[in-house]
């Protein structure tokens, strides 16, 4: 195999299900190079898996750019349909898996995992060629026809486990809102105490009250803000001081601070301690801090004297359903913060009136 003819890689070999495979080092301007090809020219039943979302791309391709200090990309894994010649550097039988491995220039290289961050490198060299001189690691399976290349990609993700949101959310540290939601739980001995960092939901008998994410939510609808948005120092501090008077104000959520309740006992008989009232809550924060900003705490002080029991018919069809079951959706979140905005005697907005009436006449049950 000529090198002229042929890309040239120092490579890793190794040895998976009795076949040969190999690890490369490439640089991030090849990648664009090295996998592009007409995929009119593979059977679709080949690359049925491979549709580009295309609104991933520009995401990934900022996250690049934005953090070009520490930014991290697991390997692109790919199946080569061409010649391939692995040559160890040497014949020390402890080292003979170092070599150089060439793939044919004619050869075809499709992507099994890993084709939406070829597209971003793609995009983000455009704006920062510099970017080019560093590297990805690249894993390249021999696999004539392609034949195997769907399976690949379905072994690939047979056992890939996504995070919980709530995790997402505790390992972020770019994220601002993510950021100041983690800081506010530090500093709020109730949050500290009695949130689960890492569940999406809580467990019947589980001894928390909150997670994290609920908390993040409700931050977002707060400042109607998403993440990667900017958040102001006045829109922290405006979020920790709701908090605390929150905390303060839920008597239930004191009661189980101060051990008279259990945070079962809470999640069994009130609606304050579901995702469905925080982000409500949510609602209302972001009504209070557009058209309230210097009296805002006055309105959350009015929580202790609502009844949240479930007893409470009037939480009947917004906070939960028939069958007793807490609920949360879009919907659900609007017709609880509407409850609880009249119950403070604060007016609802022409949307939210709307939502009422959809109620009224049975559309949203």
């Amino acid at each position: 195999m000529e090198a002229t003819f042929s890309y040239s890689f120092p490579a890793l070999r190794g040895i998976q299900a009795g076949s040969e495979f190999y690890v490369v080092m490439c640089p991030l301007k090849l990648i664009p190079k090295i996998f592009v090809f007409d995929e009119e020219e593979i059977p679709p039943e080949y690359r049925a898996q491979r549709t580009i979302n295309r609104s991933r791309v520009p995401e990934i391709a900022s996250y690049i750019l934005d953090n070009p200090k520490d930014y991290v990309f697991s390997s692109l894994t790919a199946s080569v349909d061409g010649n391939m010649k692995f040559q160890p550097y040497t014949k020390d039988p402890e080292f003979n898996n170092l070599g150089r491995l060439s793939i044919t220039l004619d050869a075809k290289l499709l992507i099994n995992d890993g084709q939406h961050r070829r597209a971003a490198i793609e995009e983000a060299l455009k704006v920062s060629p510099e970017l080019g001189q560093e590297n990805i690691s690249v894993v390249f399976f021999k696999d004539e026809g392609l034949r195997k290349s769907q399976q690949i990609f379905a072994d690939l993700n047979r056992h890939a486990v996504n995070t919980t949101s709530s995790l997402g959310i505790l390992y972020e540290h770019r994220d601002q809102l993510a950021n100041a939601t983690k800081e506010i739980v530090l500093q709020i001995p109730l949050l500290e105490r009695y949130t689960d960092k890492e569940r999406p939901s809580l467990s019947k008998l589980s001894p928390k009250i909150f997670v994290l994410s609920n908390i993040f939510n409700t931050n977002s609808r707060i400042l109607n803000k998403k993440k990667g948005d900017f958040v102001s120092e006045l829109e922290k501090d405006f979020l920790l001081k709701f908090w605390l008077e929150l905390c303060e104000s839920v008597l239930e959520w004191r009661a189980v601070l101060k051990k008279e309740l259990t945070p079962t006992e809470l999640r069994t008989n009130y609606i304050n301690a579901h995702g469905v009232f925080l982000e409500a809550i949510g609602l209302i924060g972001s009504y209070l801090y557009n058209n309230h900003p210097t009296d805002w705490d006055q309105f959350i002080q009015k929580l202790p004297s609502i009844d949240w029991s479930r007893n409470n018919s009037d939480w009947m069809g917004r906070a939960f359903g028939h069958t007793g079951r807490i609920n949360k959706n879009n919907d659900t979140i609007s017709l609880t913060a509407n409850m609880i905005k009249m119950k403070m005697g604060l007016p609802l907005t022409p949307q939210e009136e709307r939502i009422e009436d959809k109620l009224k006449v049975g559309e949203l049950a």
